[in-house]
């Protein structure tokens, strides 16, 4: 049997569960750790210049690769500047672990310098929480961990390590489990049969249904699933914002992304349904409005791999509880041997409403006029550019509805955003885990001139480890949505929401290393995107200047219902 120290164990661990990357910073309570990480080749470190752009990259990792992402900070501080992007994976289901260290057991609750409860300010937002208290319990630990991570319901998990539990002086018999246990923890494999069974009977019969796909397509690894089910139902899918690629968005079935700032034709697609499958979904007020006017006349499947989603704002008619592929797999299954067939008639029908609410274009705008440059021609470069195929992160607020709306996602894991915690400053970081791990690819971090200074400094990490990916900055001057809702709401009181002091991105981005370009015309922008993209060894930092007064369109009437619709400044349904 092997003898190694705490230290030692982590990182063979982390090596034998199969880790590539580790995204961390240094500090006190973890340097027997980080001289373990020096004396091994196994597994990469990645040195970010703040621990929140260490989760968020384990994020992006993990939201591209569908493997859970691993983050390692130090006591204190280190700990503490991982909660937003914990609770970033926490609300969007991402599988990933955060290894913190921890001031000595003997000194545990004591306020020893750099001392804070790790466990107990992350429990609201993680999925599970370990406190190791014995060096020789570190691989079953690291085992479960990555278990939980990323069996059932996905999210992040919390390692707190004392200093002293990885001290290099004492070994102790290392053997990473080939299996976990763990009591009462116990994910469901398969949906109840006699639930799909009822599922297909009603979807059988509906005359107008629609398939409502969300994150959980995504991470359950169902999309070609989703995509064969479509087919043999004829039924129109739409899209969450974190289900986006789920469904091929150029497919004559997809119509648009739903809810708040979802299509018209989704949105009223939804309202006027007989039946709605929802799959991996979990309706989301952003998707909902007033749940007590949604689709009035809609029966309801849902199938969700957590229970507790399943019902909990939206009652269903028929829940389905189990891993989202299994589901599709049985319910594909038993369409293929039920003995009756759709009401071609009816479908018909539903098919011509919503080709008729197509018509308008699911996500229609004005052109500027002259030197106005509006964000969704933006977008539509870079969609020509990448021919659709990049990996694309966001940061939150207008441009992170602009790239939903106007870049068409025909794969899953393509599409990267913080959705439920809506955290500006994930696109950067985000973009850069994705980027190490496929270097080959394309990557666009579509951004503001907000959220990008909430983690710019990762610029230096890209220079460091050479991340050739290109930054869209978006800029209206102006934190965009609190300013289209101040223009909506408050008679156009823009309290704190224009940026008054703005760096010079080009100037700055060069003083990174890397190379900036700037945007002020029409004419320019898509020269400027093809330059951009034709360098592929350097980062490019686009600085693109456009309409501050633009707004997002469709955007739901509060407290209405579905489809009850701003189309424009002048114009609702």
């Amino acid at each position: 049997m092997e003898l190694l120290s705490g230290a030692d164990m982590v990182v063979r661990s982390l090596a034998d569960e199969g880790v590539e990357y580790i995204y961390g910073y240094p500090g006190g309570a973890l340097l027997h750790v980080y001289d373990a990480i020096f004396r091994q080749k196994a597994v990469t470190h990645i040195l970010v210049r703040h621990e929140q752009a260490a989760t968020h990259m384990a994020d992006g990792y993990a939201r591209a690769t569908g493997k859970p992402g691993v983050a390692l900070v130090t006591s204190g501080p280190g700990a503490t500047n991982t909660i937003t992007g914990i609770a970033t994976a926490y609300m969007d289901s991402i599988p990933m672990v955060v290894i913190s260290g921890q001031v000595p057991s003997g000194f545990i609750g004591t306020d020893m310098f750099q001392e804070v409860d790790m466990v107990g300010i992350s429990r609201p937002i993680v999925k599970h929480s370990f406190l190791v208290k014995k060096a020789e319990d570190i691989p079953e630990v690291i085992r479960k961990a990555f278990h939980i991570a990323q069996t059932g319901r996905p999210g992040p998990v919390v390692v707190d390590i004392p200093k002293d539990i990885t001290d290099l002086s004492k070994k102790f018999e290392y053997q990473y489990p080939e299996k976990v246990k763990i009591r009462s923890y116990s994910p469901p494999a398969k949906g109840h049969n006699g639930q799909i069974r009822k599922a297909v009977d009603l979807l059988m019969k509906a005359r107008r249904p629609v398939i409502y796909a969300g994150g959980g397509v995504v991470l359950g690894q169902a999309s070609e699933l989703l995509t064969e089910l479509s087919r043999k139902l004829n039924a129109p899918v739409t899209n969450t914002l974190n289900g986006l690629g789920g469904f091929p968005g150029s497919d004559r079935q997809f119509v648009g992304m739903l809810g708040m700032h979802g299509s018209y034709c989704a949105n009223k697609a939804m309202h006027h349904s007989d039946l709605i499958l929802a799959v991996g979904a979990r309706f989301d007020d952003r998707v909902t409005n007033n749940t007590e006017k949604f689709c009035p006349d809609a029966k309801i499947i849902h199938i969700d791999i957590d229970p507790a989603s399943i019902s909990k704002t939206v009652t269903a008619d028929i829940p389905i509880v189990g891993p989202v592929d299994t589901v599709l797999e049985n319910m594909l299954r038993q369409l293929s041997e039920y003995p009756g067939t759709q009401d071609d008639a009816a479908m018909a029908e539903w098919w011509a409403s919503i080709d008729s609410w197509r018509d308008r274009g699911l996500f229609p705008y004005e052109k500027g006029e002259g030197n106005i440059l509006k964000p969704q021609q933006v977008i539509e470069s870079l969609y020509q550019v990448t021919k659709g195929d990049a990996f694309v992160t966001s940061d939150v607020g207008q441009h992170q509805m602009f790239a939903a709306q106007h870049y068409r996602f025909n794969k899953p894991n393509r599409w990267i955003s913080s959705g439920g915690l809506g955290t500006m400053g994930f696109g950067l970081p985000a973009a850069m885990g994705i980027k190490l791990s496929f270097p080959d690819e394309q990557v666009a971090c579509v951004t503001g001139e907000g959220s990008i200074q909430m983690n710019i400094q990762e610029l230096s990490t890209c220079l460091q480890y050479d991340l050739h990916l290109k930054v869209i900055n978006i800029n209206n001057q102006a934190l965009g949505m609190v300013r289209q809702w101040q223009d909506m709401q408050y008679d156009s009181r823009y309290s704190h929401s224009y940026m008054e002091s703005l760096p010079d991105f080009v100037k700055l981005a060069e003083s990174y290393g890397h190379v900036g370009i700037r945007v002020t015309h029409p004419d320019e922008l898509l020269p400027a995107m093809e330059e951009a993209f034709s360098l592929k060894d350097r980062l490019v930092f686009m600085d693109i200047q456009v309409d501050a007064n633009e707004h997002v369109y469709p955007m739901q009437i509060k407290d209405g219902n579905m489809c009850d619709l701003w189309l424009s400044k002048t114009e609702r349904t």
